[in-house]
């Protein structure tokens, strides 16, 4: 009720700056206060959504901080691809990019829902995968090693998601169990998945960009470049459809 009631006074507001721009004649003072007016429906307006941002996340926050937070939220993000794991045509009408790790038991979960996704939207859109280890799962670099190694082999793909399930029991025996499970040559995908200082180097550009673009823990996604804090499939499907 109280946002209401601020947006109908910045109706209000906006209503009497319409009759002062009828009777202005032109005159500088007036003009100068019509300005004025306007600036503060535009602030009054800002406020507004900053307000009802405070009340959707939480309280305490200040109107400055909600603002600088809306906008970090609404921002469009130019994510490369580089040599990330792509699926999908590059002319997709939706692009998402996934930052992630193979430790995280909430990026477990979520792999099923993208795999469905793929399968029913194929040529609508294109999927990016990012690693994003955590520095508190000691098994997330590992486990992004031996998904490079397998993407080498050209089946990441098969291999993120025949590993997913294991989030909670990774080791090598792992990596080399699902390897055999999707069928690589194994004495390449050893070779492949040593982290060395390469590997690493590759590991830390995902997780850098990540840090830049504002990835707040795992999974996050980025449809479109604009980051999505609750992301499911259900969203995806409202965006397709709108985008028709």
């Amino acid at each position: 009720m109280k946002r209401l009631s601020i947006a109908a006074m910045a109706i209000c507001v906006a209503g009497l700056v319409a009759c002062n721009q009828a009777s202005a004649g032109g005159s500088f003072n007036q003009q100068a206060r019509i300005d004025q007016l306007e600036k503060k429906v535009a602030e009054l307006e800002s406020n507004v959504e900053a307000v009802a941002y405070i009340l959707e996340k939480r309280a305490g926050m200040s109107i400055e901080d909600a603002k600088k937070e809306m906008e970090e939220a609404n921002k469009v993000w130019d994510i490369p691809v580089d040599d990330s794991p792509v699926y999908g045509p590059a002319n997709a009408k939706m692009t998402i990019v996934e930052f992630t790790e193979f430790q995280c038991p909430y990026c477990s979960r979520i792999a099923p829902v993208v795999k469905e996704l793929m399968e029913k939207y194929p040529n609508d859109i294109k999927f990016v995968y990012k690693n994003f280890p955590l520095s508190f799962h000691p098994n997330a670099r590992p486990a992004a090693a031996a998904a490079i190694a397998a993407q080498k082999q050209g089946k990441f793909w098969e291999y993120r998601y025949a590993l997913a399930p294991h989030s909670s029991r990774l080791s090598d025996s792992i990596y080399v169990e699902v390897a055999k499970q999707v069928g690589l040559d194994i004495d390449q995908f050893n070779k492949d998945r040593v982290l060395d200082d390469a590997m690493n180097a590759r590991i830390q550009k995902d997780f850098d960009l990540g840090a830049k673009v504002g990835v707040q823990g795992t999974p996050n996604f980025y449809i479109n470049g604009k980051r999505q804090d609750r992301f499911s499939a259900d969203l995806v499907e409202k965006l397709l459809k709108e985008s028709k």
